[in-house]
């Protein structure tokens, strides 16, 4: 699990296809003996697993592997070398829940559609995919490439989201632009309720 609050940006300096996965190392800044190998990161939100660590000059770096299912369901595939991605270790008993509890499990991905920019602030209109869209609620959360986010308004299947300057400096969303994709992790508790009323009307039906 993890909560949306980012601590680096890494930068993907390698990556190798191997038919249906992709293996690819990512340099940050943590510290190469704070990574156990089958350690889970976020990247840009999707939960992935170290299975490889080194140092390369004065950074870290960890390899992953990127299945078939992530790639196809995620902005992963089109990971190349250079690519900024948010990252987040994996929650631990104990640490601040600064943003919302998240899984690391990407939903979909959503289209930037708009950008304004006014007093260091940026906001941003977003569409999600109509199957995720009954699950984005106004003043509920998402986490967009990871960074735990407050839902402004929703209309349909658009939602915006103000990012203050603090989280448009530390992380990766002070680079979209519209048209740019990301991936859109809606908030589980409205997927657990959704399930828990389906059930209970179930027998009625």
């Amino acid at each position: 699990m993890f909560t949306g609050i980012v601590t680096d940006v890494g930068e993907v300096i390698a990556r190798e296809d191997r038919g249906a996965l992709a293996r690819m190392r990512i340099a940050c800044r943590y510290e190469a003996d704070g990574i156990a190998l089958g350690a889970s990161i976020s990247c840009a939100g999707i939960c992935l697993t170290a299975v490889g660590v080194g140092r390369a000059g004065n950074r870290t770096w960890f390899d992953v592997d990127v299945g078939a299912e992530t790639l196809a369901v995620t902005t992963a595939a089109g990971w190349r070398v250079g690519a900024r991605l948010d990252l987040e270790r994996a929650l631990k008993l104990g640490d601040e829940l600064g943003g919302h509890l998240v899984s690391g499990h990407v939903d979909g991905i959503a289209t930037v559609l708009s950008r304004e920019d006014f007093d260091g602030m940026a906001r941003f209109v977003l569409r999600a995919p109509a199957a995720l869209s009954r699950y984005v609620a106004a003043k509920g959360s998402v986490a967009v490439d990871g960074v735990s986010l407050t839902v402004n308004a929703v209309e349909a299947d658009d939602f915006t989201v103000l990012i203050i300057p603090h989280t448009l400096a530390a992380t990766t969303l002070g680079d979209l632009r519209a048209g740019d994709s990301v991936n859109l992790e809606v908030d589980r508790m409205a997927r657990h309720a959704e399930r828990l009323f389906g059930s209970a009307r179930a027998p009625g039906a």
